[in-house]
């Protein structure tokens, strides 16, 4: 694909997007809708934030923060929407009329807020901070690194308690609040966090993950590198990224070490 440059639509829903936590929740949201409703469709373009395409003005005029995603609804006015949470909400307000992923009225309403919510302000900023210092800083720290894995697996374990005896974790029922924490839990081990020692959470990604719109949808705007499936076929293919993600561990694990962490949760 060439480099974005503009809005490519002139009509119906146009999704600006990377293939990161926050970018999968507005396109399996979209793959949701679309197997269940049979509409809406959308166009989509790559935003690659390696190229710094989000800070473009033209970018920037959608979304004013220079993140991915940003969602257009050219049938409403050319409608801007950012932030994965806002485009969650929109989307099935606008198109989920039988609220196959979102609720009508409390206590469920309210709690699917919450966790959604609770995933914007806590599990994705301390997740994203695990994500720079355990894997992408130039450095090694040792403080920040233990202290945001550390606090992602805190939050891990709140999502875990939370799954007990449950499949979803509003209501019972798949809904926008499983997929904004999904997106998130979805690249786990990218953080450093390791999602099988936390039992009822594992076995909800692989429920989440089996659904077919979402392994569509986290194939947008192409297939990630990043998600869990992909890191475990890694690690037994690969046997050089293997001794590096050791030697990663291993270095968190000295992390803790150094500053006396224990595992707390909540």
């Amino acid at each position: 694909m060439s480099r974005p440059t503009g809005l490519i639509a002139s009509k119906g829903l146009e999704l600006l997007t990377f293939g990161t936590p926050n970018g999968h929740k507005a396109s399996i949201i979209l793959e949701e809708l679309k197997e269940a409703y049979g509409k809406p469709d959308y166009v989509f373009q790559s935003i690659s934030i390696m190229e710094n395409i989000q800070k473009e003005k033209w970018f920037t005029d959608l979304g004013p923060n220079g993140r991915i995603p940003v969602l257009v609804d050219h049938d409403n006015g050319k409608l801007p929407i950012m932030e994965g949470a806002a485009i969650l909400t929109y989307l099935t307000r606008n198109y989920d009329r039988d609220h196959k992923f979102s609720f009508v009225k409390d206590p469920e309403l309210s709690e699917c807020e919450q966790w959604v919510a609770w995933q914007h302000g806590g599990l994705g900023p301390m997740q994203g901070q695990a994500n720079h210092f355990y894997r992408l800083a130039k450095e090694r720290i040792p403080y920040p690194t233990q202290r945001y894995v550390g606090e992602t697996e805190r939050l891990y374990g709140i999502l875990d308690a939370r799954l007990a005896g449950r499949d979803y974790i509003v209501g019972n029922k798949y809904s926008i609040a499983d997929i904004a924490n999904f997106s998130w839990v979805n690249v786990a081990y990218f953080a450093g966090i390791q999602l099988h020692d936390f039992k009822n959470l594992y076995k909800w990604w692989e429920r989440v993950n089996a659904r077919p719109a979402v392994q569509r949808g986290t194939a947008v705007p192409s297939e990630s590198q990043l998600v869990n499936k992909r890191y475990q076929e890694r690690l037994k293919e690969e046997p050089e990224y293997k001794q590096k993600e050791d030697e990663l561990a291993e270095t968190c694990k000295k992390a803790k070490e150094q500053y006396g962490y224990k595992y707390s949760s909540p």
